[in-house]
């Protein structure tokens, strides 16, 4: 039986789950109930602002120092992706540190122009509400992107990386895997 670690704190997958319901939410809710549209905004703008803090001073498998990666390393890994023969990473693999950096660029964006658009200064103006659902939209596709990426990963590696979001717990390094 493999070894099994902790990899994934509870304020990760905490931060994870609220801000899949708060995007869901707010996507949902974005014709018809302007309030909860907005509620749902705030939290996900509060929760973005708290992992950008917990991404500096969190745990180990948290903080952006330990998985954030150079283009090149990125670049590699997408093109042994490519060739299925990416190495195994204990937290998060280079094209998902990327991933996950640009929905939180993402969702910052949508947050802060759907605050903008509350402020008398910015209703009514048509590029804050264009560059809200334009972002949004993108965010949406970027979300099946991940969503992809996390199906083929858990496929690639034979691990269900869902359960490891619900849980924390990973398989242990393995000979090859990058820790």
């Amino acid at each position: 039986m493999d070894q099994v670690i902790k990899v994934w704190d509870p304020v990760v997958r905490l931060f994870h789950w609220s801000l899949v319901a708060s995007f869901a939410v707010a996507w949902v809710t974005a014709e018809e109930w302007a309030t909860l549209h907005n509620w749902a905004g705030y939290a996900a703008a509060a929760l973005i602002a708290f992992r950008l803090l917990w991404g500096l001073v969190g745990t180990k498998y948290a903080r952006f120092g330990q998985f954030v990666r150079s283009p090149s390393t990125v670049m590699q890994f997408t093109q042994a992706m490519l060739r299925r023969a990416e190495p195994r990473y204990i937290g998060h693999n280079p094209a998902g540190s990327w991933m996950i950096l640009g929905l939180i660029v993402a969702m910052g964006i949508t947050a802060l122009t759907g605050w903008m658009y509350t402020l008398d200064m910015f209703w009514g103006e048509e590029w804050v509400e264009e560059t809200h659902e334009a972002v949004a939209n993108l965010l949406l596709g970027m979300v099946g992107i991940h969503v992809a990426g996390v199906l083929y990963t858990s496929y690639a590696h034979k691990e269900n990386l869902v359960r490891a979001m619900l849980t924390g717990r990973k398989r242990g390094a393995g000979a090859g895997d990058i820790s």
